[in-house]
């Protein structure tokens, strides 16, 4: 099962036995106190430039979030999309809980959408699916409801079938229903990332729908983040992942899957493997070890400063 997004001009496929697709994440004010008040006075600089960077470092797609207390959520949601197209050429995820700011991204946005998110709740699923029926979107589905996030499994999935079924029932085809498992905390919820991954790959196996997930959120309150979050996306593409929303512009989460796509096969001949490698060492092998040697310089010189 294929699911098939747009751009004006660019088309991304997403499913099974398929490279992750990787949906950047920051373009989003949530956490991020500078871009919100940016954002709400209607600078958008830093919204281009992180286009701009996600792109550059590999994401596939950009999520776009104006999910800002007190401000005008629909227009700035609309007002960043079409800064965002104008800026990269990528498929757009509209991002927010508020489903008037989902009619405005969906009025303004070009091409085939993904609208993140309806959860399986009765009046949230008759209020947003509908729309991405009128509109020929497609959209995730997150596994909780009315009773909220279970830590079981099983009724996560169940939460998960009822989406499905919901929008088939709207007329939505299955290829245009994704499933974000959701990702707790592995520092407040044990076993949490083993849970996500069994989600997932129920998900895969019993519902033939796509999956996405959110990575940032399993590190939260641990350090090392950016470790954990490549280690975890890796985890979950071996359990059946097929799109992630995380951060491309770091190095090693963009690393971890590109290296899990090789693994599982993915990667056909490791070509974007190779291609990447060779990016990052443009000298040879000679520059390739005078640039390891000096990522060792500056980890020592770091070391230094903390002691």
């Amino acid at each position: 099962m294929e699911t098939v997004l747009e751009s004006k001009t660019k088309t991304v496929i997403i499913g099974p036995d398929r490279p992750l697709v990787i949906i950047g994440e920051r373009i989003n004010p949530t956490g991020r106190k500078q871009l919100a008040a940016e954002m709400a006075a209607g600078n958008y600089e830093r919204v281009r430039a992180d286009a701009i960077a996600q792109v550059e470092a590999g994401a596939h797609m950009l999520d776009v979030n104006a999910g800002i207390p007190m401000a005008d959520e629909p227009a700035i949601l609309a007002e960043a999309i079409e800064i965002v197209q104008s800026t990269v050429d990528v498929p757009i995820s509209i991002d927010s809980s508020v489903v008037a700011a989902l009619e405005a991204g969906l009025a303004v946005v070009e091409g085939k959408p993904v609208v993140n998110s309806v959860t399986g709740e009765e009046e949230r699923l008759e209020r947003v699916l509908p729309l991405i029926k009128k509109h020929g979107a497609a959209v995730i589905g997150i596994s909780n409801d009315e009773t909220g996030i279970s830590h079981d499994p099983d009724e996560r999935f169940a939460v998960a079938k009822k989406i499905v079924d919901a929008a088939l029932d709207h007329g939505i085809p299955r290829a245009d229903v994704l499933i974000d498992p959701l990702v707790l905390p592995a520092g407040a919820v044990p076993g949490a990332g083993w849970t996500t991954m069994q989600v997932t790959r129920r998900v895969r196996e019993e519902l033939g729908v796509n999956t996405v997930c959110g990575a940032s959120n399993v590190s939260f309150g641990l350090p090392g983040r950016v470790v954990l979050n490549g280690t975890f996306l890796a985890m979950m593409v071996a359990n059946g992942l097929t799109a992630a929303i995380t951060n491309p512009v770091e190095p090693e989460i963009k690393g971890a899957i590109m290296a899990a796509d090789v693994f599982m096969g993915y990667d056909e001949n490791c070509v974007a493997w190779i291609t990447a490698t060779r990016v990052l060492e443009p000298e040879g092998a000679a520059g390739g070890r005078a640039s390891r040697r000096r990522r060792r310089e500056k980890r020592r010189s770091r070391r230094g400063e903390l002691d």
